[in-house]
């Protein structure tokens, strides 16, 4: 198996776990990116505390806007993307894990039955090889899952091509502030913990600059820091990754 097959069995398998049992990849070492649960709109079901921002707040959603959410999960970003839009637009998501894919779709019936609305989709297919044609969408997003992918300037050439023209994306994702030793590396855990597999912040920007994009701005830039004394004592965990990542939200538009 190739080495970036490797990386998507590897996220594949961890979050279609997540999927099954409802939970968060938040871990007590604080090597994770995820946030605490918050109460989602308006499905709080598809909330499972694997954010690290808020692009849709950053977005300016516009009704009849059609959104594509890279990595959905279970439907959190699209549900509240797809309220935006109103009826005449739609929201999309994306996602390679089958198990995410059928929690997605059972919490888009909730959806329905509560808004009326029926201008949600989800699709399988991975967010370097979008199943989507050229030029079909207005809004990209995505939060916390970029990093997660073994070929991150693929993502953003594919996302560059989704994109009608003076389409934006944005997205919330993990950066490095510096280099992490190798044996974080070569951690799964920190890998599906959404920090091994993350660049540099620099090499994330010329990822984006380079696959085409005129605008790229960062919108919001919080380091992750330790969450507790206890766990600045007891974790080298934490301790290697004082400081090293960042969640930063960037606005990218085509």
């Amino acid at each position: 198996m190739a080495r970036n097959q490797q990386k998507h069995a590897v996220v594949k398998k961890a979050y279609g776990s997540l999927a099954k049992r409802g939970g968060s990849c938040c871990s007590s070492s604080g090597s994770s990116c995820c946030a605490p649960p918050a109460p989602g709109r308006p499905v709080p079901e598809a909330d499972l505390g694997l954010s690290c921002g808020d692009p849709v707040a950053f977005s300016q959603i516009r009704e009849g806007d059609v959104v594509l959410d890279l990595g959905s999960g279970a439907g959190k970003d699209v549900f509240i993307a797809a309220e935006k839009v109103g009826p005449k637009g739609k929201a999309i998501g994306v996602d390679m894990t089958p198990e995410m894919l059928d929690l997605a779709r059972k919490n888009a019936e909730l959806y329905r039955k509560r808004t009326g609305l029926n201008n949600v989709e989800f699709r399988e297919g991975t967010i370097e090889k979008l199943p989507m044609p050229k030029s079909s969408v207005d809004l990209i997003i995505s939060n916390c899952v970029i990093n997660l992918s073994p070929n991150k300037p693929k993502v953003f050439k594919e996302a560059f091509r989704v994109l009608r023209r003076n389409g934006r994306m944005v997205v919330s994702d993990i950066v490095l502030n510096r280099e992490l030793p190798a044996s974080a590396k070569r951690s799964t855990d920190l890998y599906v913990g959404c920090i091994a597999g993350a660049l540099l912040r620099e090499e994330y920007l010329r990822a984006i600059r380079k696959a085409g994009f005129t605008t790229v701005a960062v919108l919001n830039d919080r380091t992750f820091a330790r969450r507790t004394a206890r766990e600045a004592r007891e974790s080298e965990v934490g301790k290697m990754l004082e400081g090293a990542a960042a969640s930063i939200t960037v606005l990218a538009t085509k």
